[in-house]
C-alpha cells in the first residue's frame, strides 16, 4: 500500500521514451530505470550470457559481479549506516537498490578516488552538513536529495551557484506532521503528561477533583500556515468540530475551504486574538524567524495554547518563557525547539504548563519509508533528465 500510494504522489515523473507502463507492479519509472531490468528470453540469455557472474561469454564470480554492478550505479554520499546519526538499516537496504553507498568516513579517507564518483547527496535528518568546502570537492554533484520538507540547513543559493539541484520530500511527511500537531493539542489541553506524571507517581495517595484540563471539540483551532500540512491539520481538526481560522500567504480556493470549514484571517493578528489553540506550521525563512515574540504573546487569550510543529526559530523563546511563566498564555505544546535539544538548564525545561518532544513529527516506520522513496524518485529524476517531482529553488 505504501508503495502504491508513494507511486500515485509522484506519477507526475513522465515514462522514459520507450519504457513499459510500470505503474501495476507499483514500480514507480524513474525508480524502475534503475535496478528493475527488462526481462530476457532463455535464447538471448544463452547467446550472450546475460545471467548472474556472467559478461558477455565470460563468467564472472559473485564477487565481480558484485563489483561490477556497483560500479555501474551512481555514486551516493551519506553521513554514515545506522549508528545515532547515521541512515537507518533498512533504508540502506533501500537506497543500495539505486545507488552506490558512499559514507563520509569513506570519502575523506580516499578523496581523490570518491570525489568522482559521487553524483548525489542524500540529507538525512539535516545531516551530513552541505557547506561550501563539500561543495568544491565533489566535480561531479549534480543532486542534493533531502528528506524531508524543511531545508533551512541548507544554503539553497550557494548550493545553486554550484550548478546542483535540491529537492525534499512534502509529500510523504504531510499525514504523519499532521499527526503529531493533533497529539500536541490533545496532549495539552487534557494535560496528558502532567496526569501521567500524577498516576504513576509513588506519592500520589488520591486525584484531586479539581485537576481540570479543557476541550478540544468546538474550540477555535487558528492556524498559521495552510500548505500541504497546514490543510491536513484542519481535515482532522474538523472531526472535533473545531471552528477553523487560517492566515497564509495566499488564500486557498473556496472549495477547499467549505471542505474543511476554514475561515481565512489575511492579518495574523486577528487569528491570534480569536483562537484557542494557534499552531503553527510554516517553514522557516527570514521572515518567519521569531515571527511569534512578546508582542504576539500578548494578542493572544489568556486560556490559549500555543503549539509549533514548524521549527523552533519561529518562535522567540525567551518571550515565550516569559509569557508561560506570567500566565500570559495558558500552555505551549513544541515539537521543534531551538536548539535542538535545548540545553538542559534552559528555562522552558522547568515549566509545568509545556510539553516538549524530540522532533518527531515524521518519526514513524510508515513516514520514514515514503521519504526514502520520495528522496529516491527525485534525485533519479534528475541524474536521467527527467522533470523532478519536488524541487526547491532558491529564493
Amino acid at each position: 500500500m505504501l508503495r502504491r500510494k508513494a507511486f500515485n504522489l509522484l506519477k507526475a515523473i513522465h515514462l522514459m521514451a520507450g519504457q513499459p507502463n510500470l505503474a501495476y507492479k507499483g514500480i514507480h519509472p524513474v525508480i524502475a530505470s534503475h535496478g528493475h531490468r527488462p526481462h530476457r528470453s532463455v535464447a538471448y540469455r544463452q547467446r550472450y550470457k546475460t545471467g548472474a557472474g556472467s559478461a558477455g561469454g565470460r563468467t564472472l564470480s559473485a564477487p565481480q559481479t558484485k563489483a561490477m554492478s556497483e560500479q555501474e550505479l551512481p555514486g551516493l554520499l551519506i553521513l554514515d549506516i545506522g549508528g545515532t546519526y547515521g541512515v537507518q538499516e533498512n533504508i540502506v537496504a533501500l537506497l543500495k537498490k539505486h545507488f552506490c553507498l558512499i559514507t563520509m568516513k569513506e570519502f575523506l579517507e580516499n578523496k581523490k578516488e570518491m570525489s568522482k564518483k559521487i553524483q548525489s547527496v542524500f540529507v538525512f535528518e539535516c545531516r551530513p552538513t552541505v557547506d561550501q568546502e563539500l561543495l568544491e570537492s565533489l566535480p561531479n554533484l549534480k543532486v542534493i536529495g533531502n528528506s524531508g520538507v524543511g531545508v533551512d540547513h541548507l544554503n539553497l543559493k550557494m548550493i545553486s551557484n554550484f550548478g546542483v539541484k535540491v529537492t525534499n520530500t512534502p509529500h510523504a511527511v504531510a499525514d504523519s506532521t499532521a499527526d503529531i500537531g493533533m497529539a500536541l493539542m490533545l496532549a495539552s489541553a487534557r494535560r496528558l503528561v502532567e496526569g501521567s506524571q500524577i498516576a504513576i507517581s509513588p506519592h500520589t495517595k488520591y486525584f484531586a477533583v479539581d485537576w481540570l484540563g479543557v476541550e478540544v471539540s468546538r474550540a477555535t483551532l487558528g492556524i498559521i500556515g495552510m500548505g500541504r500540512i497546514g490543510y491536513k491539520v484542519a481535515q482532522r481538526a474538523r472531526a472535533f468540530d473545531m471552528k477553523i481560522l487560517y492566515h497564509n500567504r495566499k488564500q486557498r480556493r473556496k472549495e477547499e475551504e467549505l471542505a474543511v470549514g476554514a475561515h481565512y484571517c489575511e492579518k495574523m493578528e486577528d487569528l491570534l486574538q480569536q483562537s484557542d489553540f494557534v499552531m503553527l506550521v510554516v517553514n522557516l525563512t527570514p521572515e518567519t524567524h521569531k515571527m511569534i515574540g512578546k508582542k504576539e504573546l500578548g494578542l493572544m487569550k489568556p486560556t490559549a495554547t500555543l503549539i509549533n510543529i514548524g521549527r523552533g526559530a519561529l518562535i522567540d523563546q525567551d518571550s515565550l518563557v516569559e509569557a508561560l511563566q506570567n500566565n500570559i498564555i495558558r500552555a505551549a505544546a513544541l515539537d521543534v525547539t531551538y536548539p535542538e535539544p535545548l540545553p538542559r538548564d534552559h528555562p522552558l525545561l522547568k515549566l509545568n504548563n509545556i510539553i516538549i518532544t524530540p522532533h518527531i513529527g515524521t518519526a514513524t516506520v510508515q513516514a520514514v519509508q515514503m521519504m526514502a522513496e520520495e528522496a529516491i524518485a527525485n534525485m533519479l529524476a534528475v541524474l536521467n533528465g527527467q522533470p523532478i517531482p519536488s524541487e526547491v529553488f532558491p529564493k
